[in-house]
């Protein structure tokens, strides 16, 4: 059993998180309500963000509360539940979230103006259709049904290439990836704001357990499954389980669950990045280092769940070094809360593969870094009241060969959905084999500096990162 797990380990529905709002509630019995839900397992917000997934509120007259709502400039509130009382009061009484319905909803009649309800159509956004197709991937990859998931992500995807906003399924005639099952989704979403099949998805207890589970770094869909039919439901279930032994990388995902499942701001991001830069410097004065992922896939992006990053040196052969001269320079500074070391297995003469490999050959780290306060600027994305000044963070290190850089950027900026179509594009399309480690036409490997020089290798248009992630 890992020791010193903060107090989220009660956390049973990890794709639920409440919001109760004072007014008309006040403060004695928010506080009160806000303790009896985290009792049964849910996770309730102090702040009213973009995390939020259902806001709930005892004040009833619709009109004075979504104009209250609006006022507090949160992106994402037409994707949240606004409910009434008697929705937590079900949920308490079940012992989970049960499924959202119309009498549940505190919705705005009459002036559509600033003030349309969370259902209306023209208020439905991309993310909030994106999101659905998302929850039924990821269902049916818990399933272990990997065609279903590929459909619902591949039409995910479609979506959010889209420039336009769809407020009926007449604004996706001609897509591709739409399968019958998306569509129909989409236009119950469109119609009622809702998808039954998704709200079934959200409050059926296996589905909420592996989240859970696998929202622990170390813990993957074969071991949450494995934990789910041994009975366990919730962390402290796991952590109290006598069968149950965790390995270095689970125990230390228990141990900072708190602040590696909060998600990390581009502040944070930039702050980690001079941190790496400053240990790599310290082991070789010409390294090259780029961040990777989503922080370089989103422009503007304001948050991720990690931090990625390739460094790799001018000078053949010395890459291999590098990982664990930045690893020692962490330790010393008493900043490395966790690292699982991978050394490079690439060698060229096996190369090309002709079958997909989820994980690369060159060497890589996979961190826990602690964060001070100091480093950020504006401060840190912390937990309301926590004093300590600092934070647990996920960071990965890749570090190809030089001549190798172009490939693994490509592959490591990601989105997984990109790049499987884009493999699937050079094999299909141009008979040609790509991978994180190099492009092989036929009888040759084509060499690439830049990830143009692969775009031009394949025929294509440069995509700029922030279009990739569709």
């Amino acid at each position: 059993r890992a020791g010193g797990v903060p107090g989220r380990e009660e956390v049973r529905f990890q794709g639920v998180r409440l919001y109760l709002v004072e007014r008309k509630m006040g403060r004695s019995r928010r506080s009160f309500l806000t303790q009896l839900a985290r009792s049964k397992g849910f996770m309730v917000e102090d702040v009213l963000s973009d995390a939020v997934t259902h806001v709930v509120s005892e004040d009833c007259q619709a009109s004075s509360l979504w104009t209250w709502l609006r006022g507090r400039d949160v992106k994402n509130l037409p994707a949240m539940h606004v409910l009434g009382i008697s929705w937590f009061t079900d949920s308490m009484k079940e012992g989970k979230p049960v499924a959202v319905e119309t009498r549940h909803l505190i919705e705005v009649c009459g002036n559509l103006g600033d003030l349309c309800p969370a259902w209306w159509p023209e208020r439905i956004s991309l993310t909030h259709l994106c999101d659905a197709l998302e929850v039924l991937a990821e269902s049916y990859e818990f399933k272990e049904i990997p065609g279903r998931c590929l459909a619902f992500r591949r039409a995910s995807s479609v979506l959010k290439s889209l420039p336009w906003a769809v407020r009926c399924l007449r604004d996706t005639e001609g897509l591709p990836c739409l399968g019958e099952h998306s569509k129909a989704v989409m236009e119950e979403i469109l119609q009622s704001g809702h998808s039954f099949e998704v709200e079934k998805t959200l409050s059926d207890e296996k589905y909420q357990t592996l989240k859970l589970f696998t929202s622990v770094f170390g813990v993957g869909p074969k071991t949450a499954e494995k934990w789910y039919r041994g009975g366990l439901r919730s962390f402290s279930d796991v952590l109290a389980a006598p069968g149950i032994h965790l390995n270095r990388m689970q125990q230390s995902g228990f141990l900072h669950y708190g602040d590696i499942s909060r998600a990390v701001s581009k502040a944070e991001a930039r702050a980690l990045g001079n941190l790496i830069d400053e240990a790599v410097r310290a082991v070789t004065p010409d390294a090259v280092l780029a961040l990777t992922g989503g922080f370089r896939r989103y422009r503007g992006k304001e948050f991720g769940h990690d931090v990625d990053f390739i460094v790799t040196t001018r000078e053949p052969g010395k890459e291999e070094k590098l990982l664990t001269g930045i690893i020692e320079r962490l330790k010393q500074q008493g900043l490395l809360l966790y690292c699982e070391y991978n050394a490079s297995t690439f060698d060229m003469v096996k190369l090309p593969s002709h079958q997909f490999e989820a994980m690369d050959h060159f060497a890589k780290c996979f961190l826990i870094v602690r964060l001070e306060g100091g480093r950020v600027e504006g401060g840190l994305h912390g937990a309301e009241g926590d004093g300590r000044g600092w934070r647990a963070v996920r960071v990965d290190l890749v570090s190809p060969p030089m001549d190798r850089y172009a490939f693994a950027l490509l592959g490591w900026t990601g989105s997984r959905q990109f790049e499987r179509d884009l493999r699937r594009f050079a094999r299909a399309e141009r008979r040609m084999l790509l991978d994180n480690h190099t492009l092989y036409d036929k009888t040759k490997f084509l060499a690439a500096t830049t990830e143009k020089d692969i775009f031009a290798h394949l025929g294509l248009e440069y995509i700029e990162p922030w279009q990739r992630n569709a």
